[in-house]
């Protein structure tokens, strides 16, 4: 075995919950630690642990992010009442995702991975859509109520002074729900420069979208500080690199993208976004097909697996079973970080293995050694249907 890669400075390591987390201890075993003296701080995001901190774990991972420059994440639980009872926790705790994008602002970017013989859902599709997620507020900062009885529900604004505003949300006849949203002017005028700067560093024209129509004032906002970045700071630039922008509602967007051909960055709000990276990668292969890196203003960079902790299959493996759950989202997600290790630490060498990496998952799949989410949409099908650990061992092999 020649000598392990060196890395000058670490990156933040956030482990998970589930199938992910068995894969992504497997991942490290059999395709990092052989190659890669590796460095990371490590911190644990299993759902106990969380809990046990009272999440503070999850603010200190975001804090070695923004301080190392480089973090990358497993995918983590996002607990309800059925998650409280099924691990006997204190409390529900707000989604990790959410926690660190609020910490580190920013804009999560998702690309579908494409891979000879697999094909898009879609038949229209010709080239990869990007997703731009704006990764700052909406429903993940929400405030929400249950309201008891008939009564009137208010948004009351108080200024440093105590001067106030205030706006009638409804006068409720009897029980039901109610919820707040907030967002900020800067953050989303940091997601719109991000958007921009990301269309021209990979020569991809620009949708935005929103609901202006019906949320005139909250996705009005979105709108004008989108034309005002575009008008005042990248229209020039646009136009001379052949980018365009494009800004449409966002059920006409969603018409447009399914007989579109693809090939463009899709800049979407932080639900919208969440919700249609899943559509695009599901569309365009399999869940775990997919890129995401959360680039914030800072320069600190988040690799993530952007699908979830595949709970069905972390059941049957506590049974014993191997499952055929595809770790490729997991894999770029370490390679992506050890890449951007490498860029910043001037190490080629640690930027090279993490491509080479890359290019023996990509000629695994090629090659016809497939999990089962690929095979059932491999043309020609696959030379051989793997379970996990059968799988990344074809990737080490060729690796």
């Amino acid at each position: 075995m020649a000598e392990k890669i060196a890395m000058e400075n670490a990156v933040a390591e956030i482990d998970g919950d589930e199938m992910t987390r068995v894969l992504w201890a497997l991942v490290k075993e059999k395709l990092i630690l052989p190659f890669v003296d590796l460095k990371t701080e490590y911190y644990d995001l299993g759902l106990e642990n969380r809990d046990a901190t009272g999440d503070r774990v999850t603010v200190e991972a975001a804090q070695a992010i923004r301080r190392l420059g480089v973090g990358v994440k497993c995918a983590t639980i996002t607990s309800n009442a059925a998650r409280q009872e099924e691990y006997g926790l204190k409390a529900l705790l707000p989604s990790p995702n959410a926690t660190i994008r609020a910490i580190l602002d920013g804009t999560v970017f998702r690309a579908p991975i494409p891979v000879k013989g697999i094909s898009p859902t879609v038949s229209t599709w010709k080239k990869p859509i990007v997703i731009g997620r704006h990764a700052y507020g909406d429903i993940y900062r929400a405030a929400e109520m249950r309201i008891p009885g008939p009564g009137r529900v208010e948004l009351v604004y108080t200024s440093p002074e105590g001067a106030e505003q205030r706006l009638k949300v409804a006068d409720m006849e009897g029980p039901g729900i109610v919820q707040g949203i907030h967002n900020l002017d800067g953050s989303i005028r940091s997601f719109a420069r991000s958007c921009f700067q990301y269309a021209l560093s990979e020569k991809l024209p620009v949708w935005f979208a929103s609901k202006d129509t019906i949320s005139k004032t909250y996705d009005g906002r979105f709108k004008e500080i989108f034309a005002e970045v575009y008008e005042g700071e990248f229209k020039t630039r646009c136009r001379e690199a052949g980018i365009s922008y494009f800004y449409t509602l966002i059920d006409d967007a969603v018409a447009r993208v399914i007989r579109g051909e693809g090939g463009f960055l899709w800049a979407c709000k932080n639900y919208d976004g969440d919700v249609m990276s899943d559509m695009i990668a599901s569309a365009s292969g399999s869940l775990a097909m997919m890129t995401s890196v959360l680039v914030s203003p800072s320069g600190a960079v988040e690799y993530e697996a952007a699908h979830g902790t595949v709970q069905q299959h972390y059941y049957r493996w506590q049974k014993g079973e191997k499952t055929s759950t595809n770790p490729a989202a997991l894999i770029f997600a370490w390679t992506g970080a050890l890449a951007k290790r490498g860029e910043l630490d001037h190490s080629p060498a640690l930027a090279a293995f993490a491509r080479r990496l890359e290019q023996a998952v990509l000629r695994t799949i090629e090659e016809g050694d497939q999990t089962g989410d690929l095979a059932r949409l491999a043309n020609p099908p696959p030379a051989r249907v793997l379970n996990s650990w059968e799988f990344v061992d074809a990737i080490a092999g060729r690796l």
